[in-house]
């Protein structure tokens, strides 16, 4: 999958060996020469990608109230992991968006990506999706129960800074930036350097 990385991103090295094999972390290995000649086993873990999506309807941001077995409702923007079967991260966000509220959208930008925890090639794209093409109904997975709500920006904005909903944080890197929806809206491209794993 091509994707467009930090352009400090960690990465597995080509010549790590998996060492462990789970169901969403993956554990790689390898030797590393270090400053005085000595080596060392280094490792990394791997999982797959996260996208992440601000979608906006009517003027107001899409959240998603999820509730999944062993864990209570949680209110955060729509998203999930990109499967080995997407072809690229936007893929991956449009289907995600479409299963969680039913809404498909025209427009879509890239605008950052982050790499949370420096031990893990792991990386966290979001996208924003306006104009609306399209409702239908959710496709839910059978351990997922999703009610979809529309929010003023102000009100997430306040969410997000306030730290109220602890799920809503790890987009304060974005909101913490902007005023407006109209800022949010005229976010740039994000830039990077392009990878294809």
């Amino acid at each position: 999958m091509k994707k467009v990385i930090p352009k400090n991103a960690i990465l597995v090295p080509d010549n790590a060996k998996l060492a462990f094999k789970g169901q969403i972390f993956d554990v790689y290995q390898w030797p590393q020469k270090l400053f005085d000649g000595t080596n060392a086993t280094f490792e990394l873990l791997k999982r797959p990608d996260t996208v992440q999506i601000i979608a906006i309807k009517n003027g107001k941001l899409i959240l998603v109230n999820d509730e999944q077995p062993g864990r209570s409702a949680r209110l955060h923007f729509p998203g999930g992991r990109a499967d080995e079967t997407d072809d690229s991260w936007e893929t991956a966000a449009r289907r995600e968006l479409l299963e969680e509220t039913g809404l498909s959208f025209k427009i879509w930008k890239l605008i950052n990506v982050s790499q949370p925890i420096p031990k893990m090639e792991w990386f966290v794209p979001w996208y924003l999706a306006t104009e609306l093409e399209a409702e239908q109904k959710q496709n839910l997975d059978a351990g997922e129960k999703i009610e979809v709500k529309e929010v003023d920006f102000n009100t997430v904005l306040k969410m997000i800074i306030d730290g109220h909903e602890q799920t809503m944080s790890y987009a304060m890197p974005i909101f913490s930036k902007l005023k407006s929806i109209e800022e949010l809206l005229g976010m740039t491209e994000f830039t990077g350097r392009e990878v294809d794993k």
